[in-house]
């Protein structure tokens, strides 16, 4: 299968390339995206002969009908990393919370957050890349708190990679932070910068396409890749669990092979989102994709009014920070699908230069028929997280939360709903606890103590030990010094 770009071809790179090539060298064109030329189709047949297989099994099936040039060994080894996960014959268990709603719990990974599904096999299948290849590879990341520390461990003393990890200094949570700021192997670097998100990916995004940053690199013999989900690496992975979770409804007796569903995605960047729309493309019997937004909401103007406005906006620090992001880069590869290089480019450009666009009311028809979306504010997050913990007994993230008013707001048929839980609670320990009992400005560990205490569900060992593990990386500096400090690294 061969890549293309979102925003055309400018003539002086390649018209397409393979799936190694666009993990290795991630942006494109005019600042655009690689996408699949073509989706491979896998309608019910493939659903029915794959409703007995393991996670492992399906996935080394799908990504066998991308026709990736990548050796199958490599593949079987990136896939065995999810035996490492809570449990190895089932990674991403999908639990009933009510007769219409269940969430696919993403979060079993070692970092605790839905990050791990697709970093943990992309950094096999990157690093292998480069080892055989014989280069070296400086990969960029850019967090709002799960992508920062999932990198990290997928990446952590493989050979022939660094990694340079930017994150908001104030604008992860505290476990988040320590999972970074701990991280003491050799090759990884991580950076606090001053500002929001949105700062740090426009930030990788700027090295990324920068001429002289790279000429810079080839003097030290390091080529230059990411791993944010502008690379297709990272979302060629998340499409997989969309089709897991379906067929655990189907095993589970919620629904009949063939049957339709939602699918229900806490979005900030817009990759998991992505991989449910190209899992429907492919031939996943999908109703909508449910958009579910905090404060930032910006997807949810973009879905109901057809408009992307960020003039004048400021990134809004909320109790479910991971969705802290105004412009969500992955809503280029949808748009793309929908309308074309052309209109993208389009599209983009007003973007990056006005701060805005606006869909035609046939465009916004379009996105419509295939997204609906709500958000929710910190009040109705602290609520659903209370409510549901004391009806239902289920205990969640504040990211999670958000889509249980999304299952209410946005279904327009009675449909069973699938909601994607892209951390477990112990990553945002003082929100919940303030949602359960009150608590008010607790450090995490005190709230994991009395959040543990009072759902009776122990502490993953691998966030108690955070606590008593020594700060590595305490560089905090501002946005424009990235580049100076990066290349120091190197």
């Amino acid at each position: 299968m061969l890549f293309i770009e979102t925003r055309g071809n400018d003539g002086s790179r390649p018209s397409s390339v393979t799936f190694s090539e666009a993990i290795l060298s991630p942006l494109c064109s005019f600042g655009g995206l690689y996408v699949p030329e073509s989706l491979p189709r896998l309608g019910e047949p493939f659903l029915q002969a794959h409703l007995d297989s393991d996670y492992k099994t399906l996935a080394r099936a799908v990504l066998t009908a991308f026709e990736l040039d990548i050796d199958q060994a490599v593949i079987d080894r990136a896939l065995d990393l999810y035996d490492g996960f809570d449990d190895p014959s089932h990674p991403v268990p999908v639990v009933r919370v009510r007769d219409d709603l269940f969430v696919a719990e993403l979060y079993r990974g070692p970092t605790r957050a839905f990050k791990d599904m697709a970093l943990q096999p992309f950094g096999v299948v990157l690093s292998s890349l480069a080892k055989a290849r014989d280069e070296r590879y400086l990969i960029l990341a850019a967090t709002s708190g799960d992508t920062g520390p999932a990198t990290l461990e997928t990446f952590k003393d493989r050979p022939n990679v660094k990694v340079a990890c930017l994150y908001p200094d104030g604008g992860t949570s505290d476990v988040q932070r320590l999972q970074m700021v701990t991280a003491d192997a050799p090759n990884l670097k991580v950076i606090g910068i001053h500002g929001d998100f949105d700062d740090a990916q426009s930030a990788l995004k700027t090295l990324l396409s920068s001429d002289s940053f790279q000429a810079r690199l080839r003097e030290r013999h390091t080529h230059l890749s990411a791993a944010n989900s502008v690379n297709f690496g990272r979302i060629i992975f998340q499409q997989i669990y969309h089709i897991h979770s379906y067929l655990e409804l189907v095993r589970q007796g919620a629904i009949g092979l063939g049957d339709r569903v939602y699918l229900n995605v806490p979005s900030g960047n817009f990759g998991n989102a992505l991989g449910g729309y190209y899992a429907m493309k492919m031939g996943l019997p999908v109703e909508k994709i449910l958009i579910s937004s905090n404060s930032n909401n910006v997807l949810t103007e973009l879905i109901r009014i057809g408009r992307y406005d960020i003039s004048g906006r400021k990134v809004i620090a909320t109790r479910s920070p991971a969705m802290d992001i105004l412009k969500s880069s992955n809503v280029e590869r949808v748009l793309y699908d929908l309308f074309g290089a052309r209109r993208t480019r389009e599209l983009m450009a007003a973007l990056d230069e006005r701060r805005h666009y606006q869909l035609t009311g046939e465009e916004l028809a379009s996105l419509q028929a295939v997204f609906a979306a709500d958000y929710a504010d910190d009040a109705e997050i602290d609520a659903c997280i209370r409510e549901t913990f004391r009806d239902h007994g289920y205990l969640m993230d504040p990211h999670t939360a958000i889509c249980f008013k999304t299952h209410a707001s946005c279904r327009d048929k009675s449909l069973p709903d699938i909601v994607y839980s892209t951390a477990e609670w112990t990553k945002f320990s003082p929100t919940i606890a303030h949602a359960l009992t009150g608590e008010v400005d607790s450090h995490d560990i005190d709230a994991l103590k009395s959040i543990s205490a009072t759902a009776d569900t122990p502490i993953p060992p691998m966030i108690g030990a955070l606590f008593d593990r020594p700060v590595a990386q305490d560089a905090v500096i501002d946005k424009e010094d990235i580049e100076q400090v990066v290349l120091a690294f190197i």
